[in-house]
């Protein structure tokens, strides 16, 4: 079938039918990643201008090849179906940008270690892992990595998360970060075996994905600095206190200081850092133009992730009052309680009554409970 995305017209797989999978996979869900790509790309030539060559390790249906290319990158696509290279070739073909692109039909792990990118985009299905070394190995500036593998990375599916990222995940209430922060702490330490630094420039959590772009650093300093971002999270199921310690061995708490309670998790290593450059994704959000098909729901995510707090969590106003035997009021009013009282608060893109602040959560309790009772 026919799409236009992006001011583009592609043809992609029809959808499912009769229970049988087209060989060559087409997300629609996944045209806001696609479109924030595209203005990450944009924003980030004008941060490093030296950036021309762009991988799309996965094409597919070449969709964020053909893309990236009508924006005037140097495009590589890849893929190892046969059929995925010729609908590739097709579009490019159909939009004009087969003199800007080139497809290869082969294991794209292979093609990365024989090439250099300065941008390489990992957008597997499932967990983007066994194509990170590869990556890191010979890209200059930026990975750019979606992992669709969300019920691993979350702890829902807590052996498969520990086998795909080497790390404990833990299915507690803010579970989209724990996504979040598992992911970078893998992406991290293998960057680091290649004397490679990772900084996160924009990252989100958003329906069935994370997705993170990376800038990268190439000295062993910088793989050092972002090793020592790591660390732990311990998280009591009682009370919802949590709290972080930095450093790759962890120290587990047996007992909540909050409630005394002891269903305590620890989880990690973990990025405890910064998930985005606020500076950079205001720079995204300017570089979204109206004819994006998702540029409203773009550039609201842009605006949320420029204000939100480094705080390792976040906490659910919802989750947090029922915990309580309270009733929820309006989030503007709560937050605005947190702020009165001297701390730091600000919305999470993770949903609506979704928040950020330093106060730990009997501090939040003792701010809010005022207008909550």
């Amino acid at each position: 079938m026919r799409v236009t995305e992006g001011e583009l017209e592609l043809e992609v797989p029809g959808e499912q039918t009769d229970g049988i999978e087209e060989s060559v996979f087409y997300n629609p869900r996944q045209e806001l990643n696609r479109d924030l790509t595209i203005a990450t790309l944009r924003a980030y030539r004008e941060r490093e201008d030296r950036a021309e060559t762009y991988l799309d390790a996965m094409t597919a249906s070449g969709i964020r090849g053909v893309r990236a290319a009508a924006d005037g990158w140097d495009v590589t696509c890849c893929d190892v179906n046969e059929d995925a290279v010729e609908l590739a070739r097709a579009n490019l073909a159909r939009n004009d940008c087969e003199s800007r692109a080139t497809v290869e039909h082969r294991n794209v792990n292979a093609l990365m270690h024989e090439q250099v990118f300065d941008v390489i985009d990992l957008d597997p299905y499932g967990t983007p892992m066994p194509f990170a070394d590869a990556a890191f190995a010979n890209c200059r500036d930026l990975v750019c990595v979606t992992a669709t593998d969300t019920a691993p990375l979350c702890g829902a599916h807590f052996n498969s998360g520990v086998r795909s990222y080497s790390a404990v995940p833990r299915n507690t209430d803010y579970h989209a970060e724990m996504g979040v922060r598992i992911l970078l702490s893998a992406l991290a330490r293998s960057a680091a075996r290649f004397d490679v630094g990772v900084e996160p420039v924009l990252t989100h959590a958003t329906s069935h994905y994370v997705r993170t772009y990376l800038e990268l650093e190439h000295k062993a300093t910088a793989a050092d600095a972002a090793i020592d971002t790591l660390g732990h999270i311990s998280h009591c199921e009682d009370c919802l206190y949590r709290e972080h310690e930095f450093g790759l061995h962890a120290d587990p708490i047996e007992e909540c200081p909050h409630c005394g309670g002891n269903r305590m998790l620890t989880a990690g290593p973990v990025w405890l850092g910064s998930v985005c450059d606020s500076e950079f994704v205001a720079a995204v959000r300017d570089e979204v133009p109206d004819a994006f098909g998702t540029a409203e729901k773009a550039r609201d995510l842009c605006t949320t992730l420029e204000t939100e707090l480094d705080e390792p969590t976040h906490y659910d106003q919802h989750k947090l009052c029922r915990n309580w035997g309270l009733p929820a009021n309006a989030m503007d009013e709560f937050l605005t309680d947190l702020r009165d009282a001297g701390y730091a608060a600000s919305r999470a893109h993770y949903g609506g009554t979704t928040f950020k602040t330093d106060a730990s959560v009997g501090e939040i309790r003792e701010a809010t409970a005022a207008s909550l009772e």
